[in-house]
């Protein structure tokens, strides 16, 4: 008996099958199922649609107790989640493996990570998307923001962003790419302290990114570093709302334009401590916004100005 008399087609294939005995329930014309949907050929009603579930099975069943699902697909890695690896030592049980069978699963795992990269852009993908895993691990970023920043790496390497620059510049620059089109104030400053390259070189790599890809960035404001900058000071709640009650009032009046966001968040915490009767130099508020004091000092006078 050959082969295909026993596999017709293939269980996701588009392929027409018989005719269900029931009639179409709009013309009583011939209805057909494919492994997508249940049509009518002659009024092309979709009576049915989404037989086979691709997704995995979240259910837990009490029983047997098993879960009859893995990992789901995510972006954040180069196969999308479909590895395999192979363990040491113990077998499923947890007994020790004899010699002879630790042997053969170190050959099994040698050639397995040979065989894990098709090629040289695939390995360069997983060591990037590893990089930007380290780098959201380090600053705590939610998982949307890594998996946005992975997506990105991605796109950079599929439009060949990557020839003459380094891989973690491109990793750190997706980092710094993702919190800006999600708004999160996230100063480059504080990704550099955990990235392995020099700063030109992500500054050069974002500028790239933002160019060649037309990344929605969402402008900064100095409201978003209110609540990060209060926290850093330990700042009492009055403050805070004074603070950015003063933010929104210099945005309104565009006194914000082509300043550092960062830095007039500091001295409009500063405004608020002095108006409130609570103290706090100017050093420790431009240590927060990492800034200098001559920057907070000018804003503060901008902002003495507005609110007189």
């Amino acid at each position: 008996m050959a082969t295909r008399d026993i596999y017709e087609t293939a269980f996701d294939e588009d392929v027409q099958t018989d005719a269900e005995s029931n009639q179409c329930p709009e013309c009583d014309g011939r209805v057909t199922t494919n492994a997508v949907e249940t049509v009518c050929e002659d009024c092309g009603l979709v009576i049915k649609e989404q037989r086979l579930d691709h997704g995995p099975e979240w259910r837990g069943f009490d029983e047997d107790e098993r879960d009859r699902t893995g990992a789901p697909l995510t972006a954040a890695r180069h196969d999308r989640g479909l590895s395999t690896e192979i363990g040491h030592g113990t077998d499923a049980n947890g007994n020790e493996l004899s010699v002879q069978k630790r042997r053969r699963l170190a050959r099994m795992r040698r050639e397995q990570t040979r065989g894990r990269f098709q090629s040289k852009a695939e390995r360069n993908l997983a060591h990037g998307l590893g990089e930007v895993h380290r780098l959201a691990s380090a600053l705590e970023l939610s998982e949307s923001i890594r998996d946005q920043a992975c997506q990105l790496f991605k796109s950079a390497q599929n439009e060949d962003l990557l020839c003459g620059r380094s891989i973690e510049a491109i990793a750190a620059a997706s980092v710094h790419g993702a919190c800006r089109c999600n708004g999160r104030s996230q100063l480059l400053d504080d990704i550099m302290t955990v990235a392995t390259v020099a700063e030109s070189r992500v500054t050069n790599a974002y500028k790239t990114l933002n160019q060649e890809l037309g990344l929605p960035a969402k402008p900064v404001r100095p409201t978003m570093y209110i609540p990060r900058l209060a926290s850093d000071l330990d700042c009492p709640e009055r403050i805070r709302r004074r603070a950015r009650v003063l933010a929104e009032a210099a945005e309104e009046a565009g006194v914000t334009t082509g300043v550092h966001p960062a830095g007039f968040a500091a001295a409009c915490l500063y405004t608020a401590g002095q108006e409130q009767g609570w103290w706090v130099t100017q050093c420790a508020v431009a240590e927060s916004g990492n800034v200098t004091p001559t920057t907070v000092r000018a804003h503060y006078e901008t902002l003495k100005e507005q609110v007189a």
